[in-house]
């Protein structure tokens, strides 16, 4: 899984409109996250460090909501923008969810499991999980 990273709110224009997973690594205000469901329709997840969410305005999260795009909170840990532009989840993190999942754990079992075996953050170990589920 590809998580793009966001650096600037000059990268939102450039984005692919393919892109499912955004990481955005600024403050992003209401109108950079309107540019963002914009630049790509088929947006799925935003995520988000934890201090820039407590800054979120409740009418954007509705928006994100009533869009489909799930608002993650967490960091990428380790990324380096300057190699790639894209943050990757090792398929061996989401498969071990994934068999997690179809042996009956409980998503917050399955969160506390992993976490400590990942850099993963919590959401972003339940949008998985979830995703795992409906599949």
């Amino acid at each position: 899984m590809r998580i793009r990273v966001v650096s600037s709110r000059n990268e939102i224009a450039e984005l692919n409109p393919n892109e499912r997973i955004v990481h955005v690594a600024f403050r992003p205000s209401n109108v950079d996250m309107l540019d963002l469901i914009k630049a790509c329709p088929r947006l799925r997840a935003v995520q988000v460090p934890p201090s820039y969410n407590k800054t979120m305005s409740k009418a954007i999260r509705l928006f994100l909501q009533m869009q489909g795009v799930d608002l993650l909170e967490g960091d990428v840990w380790g990324h380096r923008k300057d190699v790639d532009e894209y943050y990757v989840v090792e398929e061996s993190d989401i498969e071990k969810i994934g068999d997690l999942i179809s042996g009956g754990e409980s998503i917050d079992s399955v969160r506390s499991q992993v976490q400590l075996s990942t850099r993963l953050s919590p959401d972003m170990i339940k949008y998985i999980a979830k995703s795992k589920m409906s599949a």
